[in-house]
């Protein structure tokens, strides 16, 4: 009697817990379409969040316990990265990309460059266990999260109890990137009437929605699908894109598309971070299409702007800049959480 007894209040205590938890609410425009990801299977709460921004800030995911998520994703950069072209990991390795902003990733269903990875609660382990980023075994550094006191607490409070897996430790990551939305910019407040474009930006609208809306469509921004943009190849990255995945011809020198919003933040541009201003990047597609086999026929023809055109456009795309939530407190490092006791210093 005494072990059911002990065995009803274990069962008891953890379905407190779990009803203690408090339900989030993803919040986006109505002008958005619905999420794609499947939140019945991951659904969001406070607890959970919380625990995949410590994760997301804290380097004991890297191997040598110098490199966190948000080293190439950085809040203050709209969770991309400008100080270099390309990615930089454990032990001062390059990788062969630039780092994307992680923005409204409720709305994608493939991530990376190339699409190598086709669900959310899956892409952390891609840079986990990359040579060149965090190089560090997965089951390693569920075992180095058990042992850092402050995580048992944690997981303990988003899942009722403090055991430590995998596949919740990858689920509360997803559960932190997923409320990262965007959706404060000039153009939002245009698109809820609470702001106005100048006769600029409204001519630069115009503009885009003529060339540019097919691929970057709003109000996302990309229809995030993979297209060859006629960039050339660096011949030092030999970087074929999503061909190398899936090892088809009719795949290569395809890049997933990125979002428009929040440029000013997000520089430098392209899978290679080959271009630092917009200026470069628009007269790529007016002067500097390659073309070649798998070429977006959109594109075979480059696209034709005059100078004001151009000048226009640029006054557009920075109508997408979202300070907000480039400056959200919510989603900065966790002071309160990793700092100071139990401080990322004490992996």
């Amino acid at each position: 009697m005494k072990i059911k007894l002990i065995i009803s209040m274990v069962v008891l205590i953890i379905c407190s817990a779990s009803m203690l938890q408090d339900k989030y609410e993803l919040l986006y425009p109505n002008y958005f379409p619905s999420p794609v990801y499947d939140f019945e299977k991951n659904e969001l709460t406070t607890e959970k969040i919380e625990l995949g921004r410590a994760l997301f800030y804290d380097p004991i995911l890297s191997k040598d316990n110098s490199i966190s998520c948000a080293s190439c994703h950085s809040p203050y950069n709209a969770f991309a990265h400008t100080d270099h072209d390309l990615s930089h990991g454990i032990e001062d390795k390059i990788g062969i990309r630039n780092a994307p902003a992680l923005f409204n990733l409720a709305w994608q269903t493939t991530f990376m460059w190339d699409g190598a990875i086709n669900h959310l609660d899956m892409q952390a382990l891609a840079p986990i266990s990359s040579p060149t980023e965090m190089g560090e075994d997965f089951k390693n550094v569920v075992e180095k999260i058990k042992r850092k006191p402050i995580y048992p607490k944690l997981f303990f409070q988003a899942y009722g109890d403090s055991l430590v897996t995998g596949e919740r430790l990858l689920k509360a990551l997803s559960q932190f990137q997923l409320t990262l939305v965007s959706a404060g910019s000039k153009y939002d407040g245009v698109k809820k009437e609470t702001a106005e474009f100048s006769d600029q930006e409204t001519a630069g609208y115009i503009t885009f929605l003529k060339h540019c809306n097919a691929c970057h469509r709003e109000p996302l921004f990309s229809t995030y699908q993979f297209k060859n943009n006629g960039l050339s190849i660096d011949s030092s990255l030999n970087d074929f894109g999503k061909g190398v995945i899936t090892q088809k011809a009719k795949d290569s020198l395809l890049f997933k598309i990125p979002s428009l919003r929040n440029l000013s933040y997000t520089y430098p541009y392209m899978h290679d971070g080959r271009f630092r201003k917009l200026k470069e990047v628009i007269n790529h597609y007016t002067s500097g299409i390659q073309e070649t086999a798998t070429l977006d026929v959109r594109l075979k023809n480059g696209i034709s702007l005059t100078e004001n055109e151009k000048v226009d456009l640029l006054a557009f795309l920075l109508t997408l800049d979202d300070k907000n939530f480039v400056f959200n407190p919510k989603n900065k490092f966790p002071k309160k959480i990793l700092l100071p006791s139990e401080g990322i210093m004490n992996n």
